[in-house]
């Protein structure tokens, strides 16, 4: 493994990203809106949340009493505003963190080949003298790497965000906690695996970038059904659940690098080019 090779394929792909605002804008944009807007809102706006007409907070406190015995101790002590405030954004917002570096890994992902044959720029690409291997490694880095910044400076900032806005509700720094800690540094950058592992085998078939991450788009569905049983009380994100989760997620993404690196051919790309 040609390591130099390696540096130079990431730091081409992340220059094309710099230069797509198709890429690069959902890479800003997701992030702020997820890591920043939602949190100040949430923590802004929940004390007066009883008071919105249609709203009933005998839901949001039948779902906190159907927590499991570890996180209803968390919320003792706490009146009905900061117990709201804490199984929000604490517990029920955990799955949709994970989008984070799952978005940004397979839109850059998508890019990787399937953009770049759109752009005309991949064939220079496949001639060079680089292995199967080393192409496909430098892809995957091309991907996993800004998805793990983004994710780091998307926790650093929802952090900042959710104390200062829930700080008149909670009069004190309460996040992150152990589980959010675990999700961090083991689930998100399992996530981010499986969004670019999926998204470069896709992208290597497809011709153009909308193909590639319209049909690897169906990767956010298990994202998508923990947010749903989050939020019926069907699971809870406590740190067991989040370290079995990420378990999985990185089995899920050693099986498909391995099928990647066997069936990764450049020979199938110059033929579909």
């Amino acid at each position: 493994m040609n390591w130099r090779t390696l540096r130079a394929i990431v730091r081409r792909d992340l220059m094309s990203v710099t230069r797509s605002k198709g890429v690069l804008l959902p890479i800003i944009i997701v992030p702020l809106v997820i890591m920043i807007v939602i949190p100040l809102a949430v923590g802004l706006l929940m004390p007066a949340l009883g008071e919105v007409p249609g709203v009933n907070i005998g839901d949001v406190e039948t779902y906190m009493a159907q927590m499991p015995e570890r996180m209803r101790a968390e919320l003792a002590g706490l009146d009905e505003a900061q117990s709201m405030v804490v199984a929000f954004l604490v517990y029920m917002f955990a799955p949709m963190y994970l989008i984070l570096p799952l978005m940004v890994a397979s839109v850059i992902a998508a890019d990787s080949f399937a953009g770049e044959k759109e752009r005309k720029t991949l064939e220079a690409l496949v001639y060079t003298p680089t292995t199967d291997l080393e192409l496909f490694v430098g892809k995957l880095l091309s991907a996993w790497l800004p998805a793990g910044a983004v994710s780091l400076i998307g926790f650093v900032a929802y952090t900042l965000s959710v104390n200062a806005g829930a700080w008149g509700v909670m009069g004190r720094v309460f996040f992150p906690n152990l589980m959010w800690i675990v999700m961090v540094i083991w689930v998100a950058p399992a996530a981010a695996g499986l969004g670019l592992s999926s998204m470069v085998l896709v992208s290597a078939r497809a011709n153009t970038f909308q193909e590639a991450y319209q049909v690897g788009g169906a990767v956010v569905l298990p994202i998508v059904l923990l947010m749903v049983g989050q939020a019926t009380g069907v699971l809870y994100f406590g740190v067991g659940l989040v370290v079995a989760l990420g378990a999985v997620l990185w089995a899920i993404d050693a099986a498909l690098i391995w099928l990647g690196v066997r069936t990764f051919q450049r020979s199938e790309i110059i033929a579909r080019l």
